[in-house]
């Protein structure tokens, strides 16, 4: 069983392939994805790092909780846990500087979670 790091290396390394991938089984989470990295500034891959970058520093421990749960019956760790991160990022609302609502796509600020 890999550890939590493994996955979310595993993760982390799928992103540059993640935007293909979305696109044939998830276009809608696609375009969600390309439209958040354009107001961010960033290309898909990099919004997609930085979901992951940012859930690892701020999600919150039911955020933490709900993931790992999720991995108990999946052959493809990795997979989930970049999805998941993905949806966390659209999604997020706790800090102002990380939600799309309030066009927050601070890059390098340190925020308490």
């Amino acid at each position: 069983m890999p550890i939590l790091g493994d996955m979310l290396a595993a993760a982390r390394d799928s992103t540059g392939g993640f935007q293909a991938w979305m696109l044939r089984s998830d276009p809608d989470l696609a375009r969600q994805v390309v439209a958040a990295a354009g107001q961010c500034e960033l290309t898909p891959t990099g919004y997609v790092r930085a979901a992951v970058a940012d859930f690892a520093r701020f999600a919150s421990e039911e955020d933490w909780a709900t993931l790992t749960s999720s991995l108990r019956d999946t052959g493809d760790p990795g997979t989930v846990c970049l999805l998941a991160m993905v949806h966390w990022r659209l999604n997020v609302q706790a800090c102002s500087n990380h939600s799309h609502s309030t066009h927050g796509c601070s890059q390098g600020e340190e925020h308490e979670r």
